[in-house]
Parts: C-alpha cells; sequence; structure tokens
C-alpha cells in the first residue's frame, strides 16, 4: 500500500487545482495492479497567498502536517506541482540538516510536475504593482515572501540548488526524484501585456530548463599564481535526475495542464516513476525518458493557428539558462560590472550567432546576479528546419556553431586604492562546455580584488604626515 501526498503550488486556494489527476491516477494505478487506495490520496492545502508567511514557514507546516497522517510505515511518496517542488525539497534539506527538529518519514519517490525549482521569471512580475491589485482585487495577498523564493537568481533558489548540486546521489539510497514538465504554453492563457506567459522553452509559466535538476555549477576565478586578468573555468555536475518532457502539456489549465487535465502522458509517466524501487530501475528510467525526450527535440516545429491568417511558426529549439552571479574574492557583488560573451577568435562580440539571446532579468534584491536564457540550438548550431507540412519548405536554414565562446567582464572600478581588473576566460576554455540542452548553470565569476599599498604604510618619520590623498602604490601580492 502507497500513501500518496499531493502538494500543489503557488498562490493557490482551492484544491480543485489538482483536477482529475488522482482519480485517474488511482484509476490507472488499479488496473496496472499497483496499490493506491483513495484513503491513502491526500491533499495538501497551504498558504503561500500571505506576504508574512515564508517557505521556512511552509515547510514547517509541512512537517507537522505529516505527523499527523500517522503513516503506518514512515514512509510515502509525493507528487507536487510548480512550487510545491521546491516546498517538498526544502522540507528534505531540512530533515537532513536538523534532524532533532524535523520528523524522521521517509520519502520514497518524489515526482515533480512543471517545478520552479530555479525559479520563474513570472516571479518578478508577481511582486509588481499590477499583481498587487489583482491579488487585493481577489481577498488575498500576493505572498511576497513566497515570490522572493521564486525569482530567478534569488539566494534562497541558488543554495538549495547548489547543495543538491554538490550532493550525493539521492538514488543510492533509495530515494527517487523525477521532474516531469510540459513543453509548451497554452496559448489560449497567453497574456498579450506580459510576454513570458507565451514564452517558447517554457510551460507558460516555468521554463523547462528552470525546472530540471540536471545542472552545473561553474566557477570562473583566478587560478593560484595566475594573472589577475585571466579566469579559469572550474565545473561541477549535479547527480542525475529523471527529467522527462510532456509534449503539448502547459502548466495550468484544464485543456492542456500537466496536472489539472490528467493528460493520459501524465499519468503514463507518473506510474512509470511509481514502478521504480531501486538504483538500477531509476538509471533505466533515466536512460529511456533521455530517449524519449530526443524524440521530441527532433520533432520541434509548432504551428499555431492564428484565424484567417497564416499560422503562426514556433521553432521549438532546446534552451539553456545561465545564472550569473558577478562577485569578487572577497564576496563583494559587482553591482555595475559588464558580462560580454565573445565568440570566435580572436574572440569578438559580434561574432555571436544571431538569436541566441532570448531573455535577461536581474535578480530585483541582488543586482548583480542576472539570469540569461540562451537558445542552445543556436550556439551549437543547429541543422535545416523544415515546413511539417510541405519538407521541401525551409523554415530556417542550417546555422552552424560560433565557438568558441569566451567572455570578457568589465568591472565599474577601473583604479583607486581598492578596485578590480578587467578580466577574461582562459583561452583553453569554451563556454558551451557548461550548458546543456533544457539545464540551468550557475556560473560564479569571481574577480580578483586588488588592494593597492596606499591603503597601508608604516613610516618611521616622527613628523606629522597628512595621508588624507594616499598615492596608490603598488598592487598587494
Amino acid at each position: 500500500m502507497t500513501t500518496l501526498v499531493f502538494v500543489h503550488g503557488w498562490s493557490v486556494t482551492n484544491t480543485s487545482t489538482y483536477g482529475a489527476l488522482p482519480r485517474q491516477l488511482q484509476a490507472q494505478a488499479a488496473a496496472e495492479g499497483i496499490a493506491l487506495n483513495v484513503t491513502d490520496i491526500w491533499l495538501s492545502e497551504y498558504v503561500s497567498f500571505d506576504d508574512a508567511v515564508t517557505m521556512p514557514d511552509v515547510v514547517r507546516a509541512f512537517d507537522h502536517a505529516l505527523r499527523d497522517l500517522h503513516l503506518h510505515d514512515a514512509s510515502f511518496a509525493c507528487i507536487t506541482h510548480s512550487t510545491g517542488g521546491p516546498v517538498v525539497r526544502e522540507w528534505l534539506r531540512a530533515q537532513r540538516e536538523r534532524p532533532h527538529a524535523f520528523s524522521t518519514i521517509r520519502l520514497t519517490h518524489l515526482m515533480m510536475l512543471a517545478p520552479a525549482n530555479f525559479g520563474s521569471a513570472l516571479a518578478q512580475l508577481g511582486k509588481g504593482m499590477l499583481a498587487r491589485v489583482q491579488a487585493w482585487a481577489g481577498g488575498v495577498e500576493p505572498g511576497r515572501r513566497i515570490l522572493d523564493w521564486l525569482e530567478l537568481g534569488s539566494p534562497e533558489s541558488l543554495s538549495l540548488n547548489l547543495d543538491h548540486i554538490h550532493g550525493g546521489d539521492p538514488s543510492e539510497r533509495n530515494q527517487f526524484l523525477f521532474v516531469l514538465t510540459g513543453d509548451r504554453p497554452d496559448r489560449a492563457l497567453y497574456d498579450h501585456i506580459n510576454t513570458y506567459t507565451g514564452e517558447d522553452g517554457s510551460d507558460g509559466v516555468v521554463r523547462m530548463a528552470a525546472a530540471n535538476l540536471n545542472a552545473q555549477h561553474a566557477v570562473l576565478a583566478r587560478e593560484s599564481g595566475g594573472a589577475p586578468d585571466t579566469l579559469a573555468l572550474n565545473v561541477t555536475t549535479a547527480p542525475r535526475t529523471a527529467f522527462k518532457l510532456i509534449p503539448g502539456a502547459s502548466h495550468s489549465g484544464t485543456d492542456q495542464g500537466i496536472m489539472a487535465s490528467a493528460p493520459v502522458a501524465t499519468v503514463d509517466a507518473l506510474l512509470r516513476c511509481m514502478r521504480v524501487h531501486d538504483a538500477k530501475g531509476y538509471r533505466s528510467l533515466c536512460d529511456a525518458f533521455d530517449d524519449e525526450n530526443a524524440q521530441r527535440d527532433a520533432r520541434r516545429v509548432e504551428l499555431e493557428t492564428a484565424g484567417p491568417f497564416p499560422a503562426r511558426v514556433h521553432i521549438h529549439d532546446p534552451r539553456s539558462m545561465l545564472v550569473v552571479r558577478l562577485t569578487d574574492e572577497a564576496g563583494e557583488p559587482l553591482v555595475g560590472a559588464r558580462w560580454l560573451l565573445k565568440a570566435g577568435t580572436p574572440p569578438n562580440p559580434d561574432w555571436m550567432p544571431q538569436g541566441f539571446m532570448l531573455d535577461r532579468q536581474a535578480n530585483s534584491r541582488h543586482g548583480h546576479v542576472i539570469t540569461f536564457l540562451l537558445n542552445h540550438a543556436m550556439l551549437a548550431g543547429a541543422p535545416r528546419v523544415a515546413d511539417p507540412n510541405n519538407s521541401r519548405r525551409t523554415l530556417r536554414a542550417a546555422t552552424s556553431s560560433h565557438r568558441p565562446y569566451s567572455a570578457a567582464i568589465e568591472p565599474g572600478d577601473l583604479s583607486g586604492l581598492v578596485h578590480h581588473a578587467i578580466a577574461t576566460t582562459a583561452a583553453k576554455d569554451d563556454l558551451l562546455q557548461i550548458l546543456a540542452p533544457h539545464q540551468t548553470t550557475v556560473l560564479d565569476v569571481v574577480l580578483p580584488r586588488l588592494v593597492r599599498e596606499g591603503v597601508f604604510r608604516l613610516t618611521r618619520s616622527p613628523k606629522p604626515r597628512d595621508f588624507s590623498h594616499p598615492e596608490a602604490g603598488a598592487i598587494v601580492p
């Protein structure tokens, strides 16, 4: 017998958000011989629409609610939607880091539908004036503290994700994580004022790359004894996580929503996840999902009907998300520094492929953290794209890669007692190696902090000497 807990997303005020999925899942599980009785399905009701509520508050309350279930074998499986994924992941971390404060209830399977693991571009807009007015009209608050977590490049989300990237493989301790996400927005829900709701590379709310836990942490920093103007690359890759694209599914809605509409593909994928019971089976499902995703990527053209007008063409190239944090060796944020991508040899910013840059958003609380959405196909090179209705018609010609890709970092302060120098990536490093389709890379750019001798001098002269305008002197090694 399996106890299954559903956890919804941000700003939900009614359990109707789960749609038909619990019933469909129960019926299909019974047909396949999986023990999943209706009394074993629990639907969460948690508050994210109160500005005072924080993510740690929700996590504490979640732990308390789990204790009240009195699970007979002290374990459960969980299906989350959107923000529910980060909620449960934060709970898992709290369990590990504070074992005396949190329960020992064991989560066996965490199946995340469209999780905002690296946040959502919409979160920043959700804290705006229009969103606050809409929330007030509905009798609730926007949930500002939860939106802080969900904003792209937030320190809270990066802390959780870096912990995952540098942590052990959960499947080796028989804890299995799965990410299932839709591959396109529901065009009927497109908001013409907010173009993020129709953004290709997302499900209308969460980008595929932001949902995926297959991620990298890269650091660009001066090598020991190296020159201060050259930064070398070091990369850490996260443990492998099962990742499945659900073709045609969107974030929400009763027509295409990955949860509310209970598409057959979602139910089938969830049951495949629940049948995993060991690390070998988990790796096998990871392989199967990867193969299915590759088949989906090969069929990348979407033709959107536009009434009496020609269909709108959407080419679903794989996207990559790059979260860049600009700091120096002392951890000071480099606000105002310029991050410049270059291509080819010699490096030239004008040689970057056309259409590679899709979006950029600075974190509203931490301006030195900027999230870029990049077209991975344009960076890597892509074959010709033909019209699916007429193979002789070319929608986009073949494109070639402009590798190697490098970067220059131009700080705002180039002189003074303490300053930074313009730095470039090492010639041996190609930045494409840290990017992958449908994945996120957190890139820490660490500039050397240059301190001049004038900050501290010793003198043997007993005569009074004014040093209110000191000479900078040489750089302290």
